[in-house]
């Protein structure tokens, strides 16, 4: 039997998709790039119990991961500077509309 409380890919696509539409964001226009992202917040929802950002290394202490939940507090400033997130799963209207393909970026989270 299935663990309930596990993610599925879907679970996760459906997820990423509602705080994007939410926010009035894009995702990551790579599709075989987003698959990366969208099976690294899976594992880590499956392994912590939240969606820890893909792209960093999570404590597995909600508490001191609250940070980098998904969408991350860093997000909103690393769009405001760059037009993505760090991962480069959310995108600005605006960056979106330039048909760049996001590029890493410097990170915010402090040591």
């Amino acid at each position: 039997m299935p663990d309930i409380h596990n993610k599925t890919f879907d679970d996760t696509i459906k997820f990423v998709t509602m705080v994007a539409q939410k926010k009035n964001w894009y995702l990551h226009p790579e599709k075989e790039f987003l698959d990366i992202l969208i099976e690294g917040l899976t594992t880590n929802y499956n392994r912590y119990g939240y969606f820890a950002c893909p792209c960093r290394d999570a404590d597995g202490i909600r508490e001191k991961d609250k940070d980098i939940i998904c969408p991350c507090e860093y997000c909103v400033p690393d769009q405001e500077e760059y037009g993505h997130c760090y991962c480069g799963l959310y995108l600005t209207p605006e960056f979106h509309n330039t048909g760049i393909s996001p590029d890493s970026i410097p990170e915010r989270r402090p040591e």
